[in-house]
């Protein structure tokens, strides 16, 4: 860090960021979060050159309606960069957005970004370039468990074992935290778009009919179930898409407890994730979430009765967090703001 960066260091706008597969959200110190938007940037390419057309909402409302010569790329895959040249751009964009425009070079803002707890040290390397090449003085990490444990108010600092599960877009993070730590800690490649793809697939399949991201998205925030309702229906849900018979554009119904169906395999493997964990835990560990009980957190964890089928599932209590959708960014921010977390943070 060069001499004027240090003499300012205090007067910018330090970062915290929940960098998401489907919402990036920015924490600024002493503000809290100023920034949720969509993890999707449109590129425009002319002559061989691209172009960032649009970043965030603007670009979201384009996803499957571009021309030949704009695409809409969502730079995160699985809770990790992709495409690290898109990313770069998004991030930056966000930092110019939240900043009021480009900071002078003494006042770049420190950045924590928080990363999946099985993510690799090249996706790692690859998300600290990202930050510093959209204009970060400092890049520290926090995995995502921590943030969201520390958002959630779960007792991290404490030698008592806690247990969060955090459903993000791309991965869901189950882990035990102690003492500043991961105990144990698994990462599975199963969250909110896997979902979404769920409901895509089986509405293809029975009723030959194709819909897009977006319509699967608002299917699962506003019906989706994690079981059959008590009288196997539920709801019932108006969905157009193309008919892919007749190659037109037609309008079904189905019910929540076809929802629930289609949503059975990710949730099965969330459960399965969450049971991994279970298994493997000290004794000591397992003993403090029968009385802590199991907390969960991110978009996920709004599916109406997954805490229930988890409950079923583990016999152990299973509640959600009161911001399950900005746990991971409050905790990211407050790691940053708050001395007492500093030691979570990764600086290699």
């Amino acid at each position: 860090m060069s001499f004027f960066t240090k003499l300012f260091k205090f007067s910018s706008n330090d970062m915290a960021i929940d960098l998401g597969t489907a919402n990036t959200l920015v924490y600024v110190r002493g503000k809290g979060i100023v920034l949720d938007e969509p993890s999707v940037v449109a590129v425009e390419t002319i002559n061989g050159i691209r172009t960032t057309k649009a970043v965030g909402n603007d670009a979201k409302m384009m996803m499957g309606k571009t021309p030949e010569n704009i695409e809409a790329i969502r730079p995160l895959r699985d809770g990790v960069i992709a495409d690290i040249d898109v990313a770069e751009k998004m991030i930056k964009a966000f930092i110019k957005k939240v900043s009021g425009g480009n900071p002078m070079p003494w006042s770049y803002p420190e950045i924590v970004i928080c990363v999946p707890s099985g993510s690799t040290s090249v996706e790692r390397r690859a998300i600290r370039d990202a930050a510093r090449n959209a204009g970060a003085s400092e890049v520290f990490l926090i995995e995502e468990p921590m943030a969201a444990a520390i958002g959630a108010n779960m007792p991290v600092t404490e030698p008592v074992g806690s247990m969060v599960v955090d459903i993000g877009g791309g991965t869901t993070e189950v882990a035990v935290l102690s003492l500043r730590g991961l105990a144990y800690t698994s990462s599975v490649r199963v969250g909110g778009d896997k979902m979404d793809e769920a409901i895509v697939s089986y509405v293809r399949r029975h009723h030959n009919l194709l819909i897009g991201e977006a319509t699967a998205e608002r299917i699962k925030k506003d019906f989706g179930v994690a079981r059959r309702p008590d009288d196997g229906k539920g709801a019932i849900i108006h969905i157009k898409g193309r008919d892919l018979v007749n190659g037109v554009p037609k309008e079904i119904e189905i019910n929540q407890g076809q929802i629930a169906d289609a949503l059975s395999e990710p949730i099965s493997a969330i459960v399965a994730g969450v049971r991994n964990v279970l298994e493997n835990i000290p004794p000591e560990l397992a003993a403090d979430i029968v009385d802590q009980g199991i907390v969960l957190t991110g978009g996920g964890a709004l599916v109406h009765d997954l805490d229930t089928v988890l409950r079923n599932e583990t016999g152990l209590p299973v509640s959600v967090a009161d911001n399950p959708l900005t746990c991971v960014a409050i905790g990211t921010g407050r790691a940053m703001e708050d001395p007492v977390y500093r030691g979570v943070l990764l600086t290699a």
